[in-house]
């Protein structure tokens, strides 16, 4: 599909221009290369350590000329392959761009370029009485975060990427710079670029200047912790929550392994059942009574007491649970790799999805705790092998292939947050079907020789 002299050519020619800041290493490439789940690494011919847009545009220019792949590199933090390259090419790495660029404290928006990190980000903002609300997990890049439709635990009540990115900068395949959008919190300005770039995970064009939607820091958080009888008893609790419009900020659910695994790892004495852990934000007043309202929900649906609490210190130890979940899954067994997965539902169809998804697991023989950003019918499932058990990666695989089935059949999708990368382009036109073609033109108008992350989506 690429002709490596026309990807050494494109290397020869940059490399005149980069000097030092293009490295063909070995270990650099692999850095460049590397996934955090069993998707094998895939290294680049070179990495860029590119700190302008006009640098970004100069090497794309060389790209699309010589027909080289392109791959723009974050913190490596994606879990479906996103950065990967199967055809080679070229790795720009966007960490030098880690400038706050302006905050606008009266109009609640922000401008920074896409090598921030969401933590980075939180830190400048933390005397604003401002901050940026997307947690996936990871300390990972807002570009990154953008380009892959991010979410996480606050999703809930702050909604996703898409939802809290106006504009960007953009660099497309032939080298031209676009804008996209503004700090405008509404246009009816024609086609809505700016949401069709966020989720295009580096396939239309590189991110280098993001405006970004900010949120005042509440004046009261409180979180709490609830133990349920059963899955589905825990499930009811949440759709009753979301119904009643019961404003939560984040509402997490773990399986009894997830639940037993946290225990072993974080020293707690969690009851090893189905376990929902709750943030409220708000006033004084109004946390108070959301954190009331939920407990009634909860005194419905399990005997059980519903814990929790506004002091820092004491809410954190109720979620430690939740922020040692993912060290906690892979002590289950020491040395396995992990196949990081997720499907999100109708939160109707929760119950449904995951007592089916449990039972199919027990019947394939696999260790997979679950962990649910179950507030917007979203959730994980870590199977875990050791990384020379061929004959569990295939169980592994086609247990992927169940759960995304289940999942589209009650309405769902096959992935909630992680993207398509690599792990997911099997399924996508299950979900899409002829859609898959729409948006294979839309890649073929802004990248005609498909140098932008090539191997991805489709």
């Amino acid at each position: 599909m690429f002709d490596q002299k026309n990807i050494q050519q494109a290397i020869d020619t940059l490399k005149q221009q980069f000097g030092e800041r293009l490295s063909t290493s070995s270990s650099v490439r692999q850095q460049h290369g590397h996934t955090t789940t069993r998707i094998s690494n895939q290294p680049p011919d070179a990495v860029i350590f590119a700190k302008t847009t006009d640098e970004v545009s100069a090497i794309l220019r060389v790209c699309n000329q010589t027909s080289c792949p392109a791959i723009a590199f974050g913190t490596g933090s994606s879990l479906e392959g996103h950065v990967n390259a199967p055809f080679g090419g070229v790795s720009i790495d966007m960490s030098s761009f880690d400038k706050v660029l302006t905050v606008n404290h009266e109009d609640l928006d922000a401008t920074v370029q896409p090598g921030v990190t969401r933590e980075d980000l939180n830190t400048y903002l933390r005397d604003t009485g401002l901050f940026f609300p997307i947690d996936p997990g990871a300390n990972a890049s807002i570009g990154g975060m953008a380009a892959t439709r991010a979410s996480g635990t606050n999703a809930v009540r702050y909604g996703t990427m898409k939802d809290n990115v106006l504009g960007m900068e953009i660099v497309l395949a032939d080298g031209r710079t676009i804008r996209t959008g503004g700090r405008s919190r509404k246009s009816a300005a024609g086609y809505d670029l700016t949401r069709l770039m966020v989720g295009s995970e580096g396939t239309l064009g590189i991110i280098t200047e993001l405006t970004l939607r900010l949120h005042s820091i509440p004046d009261k958080i409180a979180g709490g912790i609830c133990s349920f009888p059963t899955i589905r008893a825990a499930c009811n609790a949440v759709i009753e929550t979301i119904q009643l419009g019961i404003p939560i900020a984040r509402l997490e659910m773990l399986d009894p392994l997830h639940v037993r695994a946290c225990n072993a790892y974080s020293q707690l004495n969690l009851p090893e059942k189905p376990l929902l852990l709750v943030e409220f934000h708000g006033t004084s007043d109004s946390v108070e009574d959301d954190a009331a309202r939920f407990s009634d929900i909860c005194d419905d649906h399990s005997p059980s007491p519903f814990h929790w609490s506004d002091n820092p210190d004491e809410r954190k130890k109720l979620w430690k649970a939740r922020h040692d979940a993912l060290w906690a899954a892979y002590a289950l067994i020491p040395g396995a790799t992990g196949f990081a997965t997720d499907v999100c539902v109708p939160i109707s169809k929760l119950a449904d999805c995951i007592e089916d998804t449990i039972t199919d697991i027990e019947a394939a023989g696999l260790t997979a705790p679950i962990v649910g950003h179950v507030g917007d019918g979203n959730f994980h499932v870590l199977p875990l092998a050791m990384p020379d058990d061929i004959d569990m990666h295939h169980k592994i695989s086609e247990f992927s292939g169940r759960l995304t089935a289940r999942s589209l059949k009650l309405g769902g999708t096959c992935t909630g947050e992680h993207g398509i990368g690599q792990g997911k382009s099997i399924y996508l036109r299950d979900e899409m079907g002829e859609a898959v073609e729409i948006m294979n033109d839309i890649k073929t108008a802004f990248d005609p020789k498909n140098i932008l992350n090539p191997g991805k989506i489709f």
